[in-house]
């Protein structure tokens, strides 16, 4: 049997296969509810064969959210979370919540939480434009513990919710990766300046969230291995920060890549699409935005996009590293296990057809036929949420479902 349908443990977690449904934000919390919908998502995940399927950009609280249709943890949350994770272990999946904190990328409504948001530096927030946030403020020692603790408090609310497994959102521009990302991060202080200073926070959460909860789940780490923009962390950064989360004892990391305004495409491997109207989600609307102005010319997708500088961490460290990064094929499979992998993270894959980790261990099927249009990306923020509106992809379900609770 081809190991990528074998067993993997990873911390105190053994999982099925090595397939993991990567976080894509699902757009299926309306509202902020855990809803029907989102749960019907991820049981088909679990139903179509992956491993372990992860719920995107769950907010340590109210005020980490980057926008108002988002999931948060906490005591009202549980009851809704529960719903989601028994459809995925009915099964036989583990269910993973992405935790994690927006700083100063945050499009929250006026009166809906501070208007001076916290980041790494104070200063000007770029982000803070459209919204009347124009400042953000630097945190201070009071400003990190209370944000460990919100960390740790979403993770025990994972765990009482019925999750397998917490990732620890540390990439793509949102608070913790604010304090790694350079562009984000000039302090003069012992949180800034090398990359081992301006890892000290991350860290620091991690190690507190896994003294809380890593006995009993499994405590995993999204980053971005590049910021793929000059001026930005690159592979050497990368390799640096997997030796850190390595010696924090972190049990897996996933390695993305990317930041959400600076360099959308380095994440995605190519561009989102274009379109003849603008989307009304406003974080699309600057992605969109800003991808005219970068200098860099519009990447091209190409399977397996982020191998290389991922082979370079995989060498540099003995940790379980889970690929991410354009796998469309058994071929695609095979060259990444068989380069030291231990898991593979899939996306727009899934989106497309759920029920592919089945197909390709049947023989039904040696790859995907999605085609990396990222047109699911901008579905996010309809009334369905993330689907597939290409020729042969699983269409969504009604959006009414994402309007009813998980548990009501």
């Amino acid at each position: 049997m081809n190991t990528a349908f074998t067993p993997l443990t990873i911390g105190p977690l053994k999982l099925r296969n090595r397939f993991i449904k990567a976080a894509t934000n699902e757009g299926m919390c309306k509202g902020g509810l855990v809803t029907k919908g989102l749960a019907m998502f991820h049981e088909y995940m679990a139903k179509g064969g992956a491993a372990m399927s992860t719920v995107a950009y769950c907010a340590t609280s109210k005020d980490g959210q980057t926008f108002v249709d988002q999931a948060h943890l906490s005591a009202e949350t549980v009851p809704d979370f529960k719903v989601l994770t028994n459809g995925v272990h009915k099964h036989g999946a583990a269910a993973q919540a992405q935790i994690t904190h927006a700083g100063a990328f945050t499009f929250l409504p006026k009166d809906f939480s501070s208007m001076k948001p916290i980041s790494a530096n104070g200063g000007f927030n770029k982000f803070g434009v459209m919204t009347g946030r124009y400042f953000k403020k630097k945190m201070d020692r009071d400003d990190m513990d209370r944000i460990a603790a919100e960390f740790v408090n979403a993770a025990r609310l994972a765990q009482e919710s019925g999750f397998d497994a917490v990732e620890i959102h540390m990439g793509h521009g949102y608070l913790l990766s604010q304090f790694i990302t350079p562009f984000y991060n000039s302090r003069k202080d012992e949180f800034g300046g090398t990359i081992q200073n301006r890892m000290k926070f991350p860290a620091e959460v991690l190690s507190k969230v896994l003294d809380a909860v890593g006995n009993d789940m499994a405590v995993t780490v999204k980053y971005s291995q590049t910021d793929g923009k000059k001026g930005g962390n690159t592979v050497t950064e990368g390799i640096e920060i997997a030796k850190i989360l390595e010696a924090t004892g972190a049990h897996m990391a996933q390695l993305s890549n990317g930041l959400n305004v600076e360099s959308i495409d380095t994440m995605f491997g190519n561009p989102l699409p274009a379109t003849g109207t603008a989307p009304k989600n406003l974080i699309v609307r600057i992605g969109m935005m800003m991808q005219p102005k970068s200098k860099e010319p519009d990447k091209e997708f190409s399977q397996l996009y982020s191998i290389d500088p991922a082979q370079q961490i995989r060498d540099a460290v003995k940790m379980p590293l889970c690929y991410l990064g354009g796998v469309q094929s058994m071929e695609n499979i095979n060259r990444v296990m068989g380069n030291g992998f231990d898991a593979l993270g899939l996306g727009r894959a899934l989106i497309f057809d759920p029920n592919l980790i089945n197909d390709l261990k049947n023989g039904a099927t040696s790859g995907t036929g999605c085609t990396a249009c990222n047109k699911c990306v901008v579905m996010m923020y309809t009334p369905g949420g993330t689907s597939c509106v290409e020729p042969g992809g699983k269409r969504g379900h009604d959006g009414a479902l994402n309007l009813v609770r998980a548990s009501g």
